[in-house]
């Protein structure tokens, strides 16, 4: 049994100030027993009136922000993923979903779906990733990796799941608008049940984005959830109830169509 914490939080313009809240919520998360520690998209700095932030405000690995967070996680068995953006070196970032534990960098991934949609333009700043991540192991549990526009490509969790994922881990900046909300809610759910895998979602949660976290199960059950105000909230993920779903629900082995890329 894993029990997983998601970090919801508004994030300022301040690097410092947004270090100072995870390495509380990674302090919280700890106390509540949890193993493996969400938190959100982007949360080196957000200015929704500073078009150019992504690029200000973006540090390498190596740099202080996650050097900060490394230091707080050092002699903890407490996982934490997050995104933040990372120089490329030629003017641009990369969106980067980082995994640390005990002081070290388990995994990086690079965003593969930027957010050119509604009204926004992700890929002006941002180069995409090109390379599917390979799964982590959390607690014995395998974890799949995906960022916020990731979720409305049903390939990558597929794929995900065919390698293996019993839970696919999303940091989000969900962006309000009409029915906004319903696509998040209906997209996190359809990815959990379609691949009977468990989705931990989390979202920040300020003036522009909807947070709403939430957990949801491999029968689409919805396990644990926040609001849009800055919450931590927890919940289990359970090797008997994955069984259980795959067992009464084989999508996976009863699928008829395949390609090269997931193969």
């Amino acid at each position: 049994m894993l029990k997983v914490a998601l970090g919801q939080f508004a994030v300022s313009r301040v690097w410092e100030e947004n270090a100072q809240v995870c390495v509380d919520l990674m302090e919280r998360a700890r106390a509540g027993g949890a193993g493996l520690l969400v938190l959100p998209e982007g949360i080196l700095a957000r200015d929704i009136t500073d078009p150019q932030i992504v690029l200000k405000a973006a540090q390498p690995l190596d740099g202080p922000f996650i050097t900060r967070l490394l230091e707080a996680s050092r002699g903890s068995d407490l996982a934490t993923m997050m995104c933040v953006h990372v120089p490329t070196g030629d003017g641009r970032v990369w969106n980067t979903l980082v995994t640390l534990q005990d002081g070290r960098i388990l995994s990086q991934y690079r965003k593969l779906h930027l957010y050119d949609a509604f009204t926004m333009k992700e890929s002006t700043n941002v180069t995409p990733g090109t390379e599917i991540p390979p799964l982590l192991d959390i607690a014995g549990l395998r974890v799949g990796l995906m960022t916020c526009y990731d979720v409305r490509f049903p390939e990558l969790a597929r794929r995900l799941a065919l390698d293996g994922a019993d839970l696919l881990v999303l940091p989000a900046a969900w962006v309000r608008g009409p029915l906004k909300e319903m696509h998040w809610e209906v997209l996190v759910t359809a990815r959990a049940l379609e691949n009977t895998c468990y989705v931990a979602a989390t979202g920040e949660c300020g003036e522009r984005n909807i947070g709403c976290s939430m957990v949801v199960d491999p029968l689409g059950v919805v396990t644990a959830r926040a609001g849009e105000a800055p919450a931590l909230v927890f919940a289990d993920i359970d090797p008997e109830r994955l069984a259980h779903a795959r067992k009464v629900l084989p999508v996976l082995a009863n699928r008829r169509f395949s390609s090269p890329e997931l193969a």
